[in-house]
């Protein structure tokens, strides 16, 4: 089957130069093309890297961050009608040993997209700093319910593998350029119902330090997510389908918004004249609170089971 298929690896450069010569030695015999795209690093690339025969070198005129570079790359392995592309990084914390079974759910048609997964590992998952393991475990959760791809975790992880022809169905403006990339992508792989796959492995850690802290990150990404979610929701259950989870939403929302405003305004209300609220009052707030939170959990359920599943 590795013979059958087109492989290609794209690796983004930015101030690697130490790491990227082990990084290439270390792929595997059966990738076809290497893409090193040099996001216009001050560092520059090993004279051994360019006489490798199977790299290709693409230039960024001007830095676009680790999604914009790896998306110049993904342009190139479409233009050379490759079946698979890898993302690799270039700082040697990730495993290359594990690209066949990266490629492998790809090239069975089990999977359109196939990642790598940290926190399978529990050996791995023992020895990673407190902060990164919470860290990433919020951040893990709020993508989830994001991007709509409940069943998979860890979808930061930047090692993945991808299906040329789905990438050929993305819309490359919607995928961020930088520290939201790999969310975005996934967000985007979710309109064109492409099914996911998670790859065990270890985390690696070397002497590179990240730009931002993890504890960091769920706040920082907040705000995109908010914006991510709505947008999937609004697209997924109005504009291109309206079921029953539609009119979950359409009913709970409300009705949960309504008891839970009424019913601070009641308290407050009734709280500042020091007398009881009626029990009409208390009733009503109750019931609107109750069935509109009972409709969105439904509505939830529905979306959990809508995410769209590998092959077994």
């Amino acid at each position: 089957m590795l013979e059958k298929s087109k492989i290609a690896v794209v690796i983004p450069y930015y101030n690697a130069a130490k790491h990227i010569k082990h990084v290439v030695g270390k792929l595997p015999d059966f990738i076809d093309a290497i893409y090193v795209v040099d996001d216009c690093s001050p560092e520059p690339l090993p004279n051994v890297i360019t006489e490798n025969t199977k790299i290709v070198i693409i230039n960024n005129k001007t830095n676009l961050g680790v999604g914009g570079a790896t998306k110049e790359g993904f342009k190139k392995a479409i233009t050379d009608s490759m079946d698979i592309v890898v993302k690799l990084d270039a700082d040697d914390q990730m495993d290359t040993s594990f690209i066949p079974a990266l490629v492998e759910p790809l090239m069975s048609k089990t999977a359109e997209y196939a990642k790598g997964n940290r926190f399978r590992d529990f050996k791995s998952l023992n020895k990673m700093p407190f902060v990164r393991k919470a860290g990433n475990l919020i951040l893990s959760f709020l993508v989830k319910a994001a991007t709509g791809y409940w069943n998979n975790f860890d979808p930061t992880n930047g090692f993945f593998a991808i299906n040329v022809n789905t990438l050929k169905q993305l819309e490359f403006t919607n995928i961020s350029n930088r520290y939201y990339f790999e969310t975005s992508l996934i967000a985007e792989l979710y309109f064109q119902e492409a099914r996911i796959k998670d790859i065990s492995m270890p985390a690696i850690y070397g002497d590179e330090t990240s730009s931002m802290s993890v504890w960091k990150m769920p706040f920082v990404f907040l705000p995109r997510l908010c914006k991510t979610f709505i947008k999937r929701i609004v697209k997924s259950y109005f504009l291109y389908d309206f079921n029953m989870s539609s009119v979950y939403l359409l009913l709970g929302i409300p009705l949960f918004l309504f008891g839970f405003t009424y019913g601070l305004y009641t308290w407050w209300f009734y709280s500042s004249k020091a007398i009881f609220a009626p029990t009409g009052t208390i009733m009503l707030v109750t019931l609107t609170i109750i069935l509109g939170f009972q409709l969105l959990l439904q509505a939830i359920h529905y979306d959990i089971t809508k995410a769209p599943k590998p092959v077994k």
